[in-house]
């Protein structure tokens, strides 16, 4: 069985036991959260697709650690005209593991 979820304004397809860094989830590390914008879910039985979302079903998260990803410069430049800019960015993420999906 297999889901396919929205968090963060991302998708993933999960299956139980995956873990996925997804977009920060303000919660403790150890502590789970239940996803309920299911898009789409394959069973045996075939795909249930929700219009927008599967009525009744969940994603359940289990938060393993908070972290940042690595550094990306940002770089301005304008020829001719002394201007440079440098940046730099880290997006913070959240690791997760899939723990269970609930229809």
């Amino acid at each position: 069985m297999y889901a396919i979820m929205e968090t963060g304004g991302k998708q993933f397809r999960v299956q139980q036991g995956d873990v996925l860094n997804v977009e920060k989830l303000n919660v403790e590390v150890g502590e789970t959260v239940e996803v309920s914008n299911v898009l789409a879910l394959g069973q045996d039985s075939g795909l249930t697709v929700g219009k927008p979302y599967v009525e009744g079903a969940k994603v359940v998260l289990k938060v393993m650690e908070q972290g940042r990803g690595d550094k990306i410069l940002v770089f301005k430049y304008k020829p001719k005209k002394k201007y440079r800019r440098l940046r730099g960015h880290r997006q913070p993420y959240s690791k997760v593991l899939v723990d269970s999906i609930l229809v």
